[in-house]
């Protein structure tokens, strides 16, 4: 699974521009699936399976976009002045490497500090490129760029950008080889959403859930952990399995979900950990919301230092959320 999850971070996909990844994950799904289309807004649909006898029709979604920059001029020294796209946060920005997608690469500095204890504003930043004067800038107002940081194995331990939420892509697509090598016949209609601008507020998800309309909806994405030095009070930690959502910031999980998810990664002896988030929210906002409505969870995968240009994550979560989702997808599913 490494390997794919390397290749996963790397190519760069800020919200509203992921045609790149999208090509990436493309390939690695369309052998495991009977159709794959995108729609209109770029969301990449894979569909598995029809729906028989007390199946249901399941969508499961994870986000391939990543949070990014936006030149929004050039000053008079060819600096190049930005905004961002999605929750980039100044402290994780200065001194980091970034790559505008026509490959243009550069690094985040900022003008004299008067008090070097504290970041520096947005309106303080730039992008510097090696221009010497506006004429010698090889980017345009608009480009767009991702954080450039290699990947790094520490083991069990991955380091990463876009791990929010690439890794939620990988349990998808792990998730369909899985049910391809061991031919499950699942009662339900399976379709995996790689949903686009989810960083920009879920709006990929929200289109994919109106044109399904599933009977029930899950989002994969990451979560915070509460395991580092003075980190904020909470119960989920890196390397103790997936996390059952129940509540975030956008939504409550549905009752009757949670207690499918808990059921079966009990019945088959998969860890995992209950996840209350006090900040954010994932797809599963949007798909809950849907049309009249739709019961809707989230299994998260513990993740450190979110939206920073070196998320972490461990490969043992990860698998068992493959393991899990696999679980849930084989036999008939009660939400009564």
């Amino acid at each position: 699974m490494k390997s794919l999850i390397q290749k996963l971070v790397e190519i760069p996909g800020p919200s509203g521009f992921e045609s790149q990844i999208r090509e990436v994950i493309r390939k690695e799904v369309e052998p495991l699936a009977g159709k794959a289309q995108v729609d209109n807004l770029g969301n990449l649909i894979v569909s598995r399976g029809e729906v028989k006898k007390g199946g249901l029709k399941i969508l499961l979604a994870a986000h391939m976009d990543e949070i990014g920059l936006m030149a929004t001029h050039i000053d008079e020294c060819g600096f190049v002045r930005f905004t961002t796209i999605g929750g980039v946060r100044p402290v994780n920005c200065l001194g980091g490497r970034v790559r505008f997608m026509s490959g243009i690469q550069g690094v985040i500095g900022s003008e004299r500090l008067s008090d070097t204890s504290k970041a520096p504003s947005f309106e303080q930043m730039f992008i510097d490129v090696g221009a010497a004067n506006p004429g010698d800038c090889p980017v345009n107002v608009g480009d767009v760029a991702a954080f450039e940081r290699p990947y790094l194995d520490l083991g069990s331990r991955m380091v990463a950008k876009s791990l929010d939420d690439r890794i939620g892509v990988a349990v998808l697509i792990e998730t369909l080889r899985e049910l391809d090598r061991r031919k499950i016949k699942s009662p339900h209609q399976v379709l995996f959403v790689f949903s686009v601008q989810e960083e920009v507020g879920v709006r990929g998800a929200t289109t994919a859930a109106f044109g399904i309309d599933p009977d029930v909806g899950l989002a994969v994405d990451v979560t915070q952990t509460g395991d580092t030095p003075n980190a904020a009070r909470m119960e989920v930690s890196l390397g103790r399995g997936p996390a059952v959502k129940l509540r975030d910031q956008g939504m409550l999980s549905d009752p009757r979900v949670v207690r499918w998810m808990l059921a079966a990664a009990e019945a088959n002896r998969i860890p995992y950990q209950r996840e209350v988030l006090e900040r954010g929210s994932t797809d599963a906002e949007a798909i809950q919301l849907t049309r009249s409505g739709v019961p809707a969870g989230c299994l998260s995968i513990p993740c450190r230092y979110i939206h920073s240009p070196s998320e972490m994550v461990d490969v043992n979560d990860a698998q068992n959320a493959v393991q899990l989702l696999v679980a849930l997808l084989q036999e008939d599913i009660d939400l009564a």
